[in-house]
Formats: C-alpha cells, structure tokens, sequence
C-alpha cells in the first residue's frame, strides 16, 4: 500500500507568501515613485567636478560667486592626522535652502561634494574628505536664490589624495 503526504506548510513558506503579498500591495501605492523619478531627472554637475580650481568650481556649479555668512556653520578639524578622512559638517540657520556643496582648494578637484536639499528637509550635511595637504575648506549654502560661504582652514599631517 502506497501512502501520499501532501507538503506541510513550513513558518519559512508562510512567511515567504506573506512577504510576497505585501509587496505586491505596496506596489500598487502612490508613495515613493514621485521623489525617485524627481532624483532621476537631476542632472549630474559633471563640470563643476572636473575644475582644478576652486573658483571654476563654483562658477561651473552655480554661475555666481557666494558671499560670507555668519549663518553657515562648518566644523570641520583644525588639524586632521590622517587626510583620507576628514570629517567635516555644515549646518545653516537660513531658509529656503535648496544645495549645500564643499569645495577643497588644493585637491586635484576642487569640488568634493554636492547635495540638492529638497524642500522641507533640516539643512544639514555631515561627511568625511579626503584632502591632499592643508588647504582651505569652503562650504556654500544655496538659499533662496544666494549663495552663502563658510571657510576654514584644515592642517593635513598624514595621507590624502597627494600621497
């Protein structure tokens, strides 16, 4: 006599079918496309990442030269004992702000870093560098059609992009 065992359902395929199910539904939901295609359609500042200097830099990304604001915040350290990762931030108290850009002066590109900040976010960004030698470190604020700068000057005593 022959006896058939119908497959049991495992927790691990319930949970898979589960899985499956809520996926499916949250396909169907509206949030989450509009953003990504939103990112999708920013165009990469491929120039303004190719200028030596800081100045071509700048006019490459944002056509204008920024003013000196005591409303951006940079930390950044005076002296970093290892130049392929220089933690830097900015914070700003200004509204409306829509980019936020660091720019490295005596790197091979000037340029180190470019965020769009959508509307409605806290204007802050934190990151880490790497940096060739000591320079001067510029953060430029992009609010309400301006351009707003703080510079600091960072001491590099070991590595970076130069070696």
């Amino acid at each position: 006599m022959t006896t058939t065992t119908k497959p049991r359902p495992t927790r691990r395929l319930i949970l898979q079918g589960a899985a499956s199910v809520v996926l499916l539904g949250l396909g169907n939901l509206p949030f989450g496309a509009a953003p990504a295609r939103a990112a999708a359609n920013d165009k990469y500042p491929e120039e303004a990442f190719k200028q030596k200097n800081e100045a071509d830099a700048i006019k490459a990304l944002y056509g204008k030269t920024a003013e000196p604001s005591d409303k951006v915040k940079l930390d950044a350290p005076e002296i970093a004992e290892n130049g392929g990762v220089v933690p830097i931030s900015v914070t700003t108290s200004l509204d409306k702000v829509t980019s936020i850009s660091f720019f490295v002066a005596e790197n091979p590109n000037a340029l180190a870093a470019s965020y769009k900040i959508p509307e409605g976010t806290i204007p802050a960004v934190a990151n880490r560098l790497k940096m060739a030698k000591t320079t001067k470190l510029t953060a430029i604020v992009e609010a309400d059609g301006r351009l707003y700068s703080a510079t600091k000057e960072v001491k590099v005593t070991v590595g970076g992009c130069g070696g």
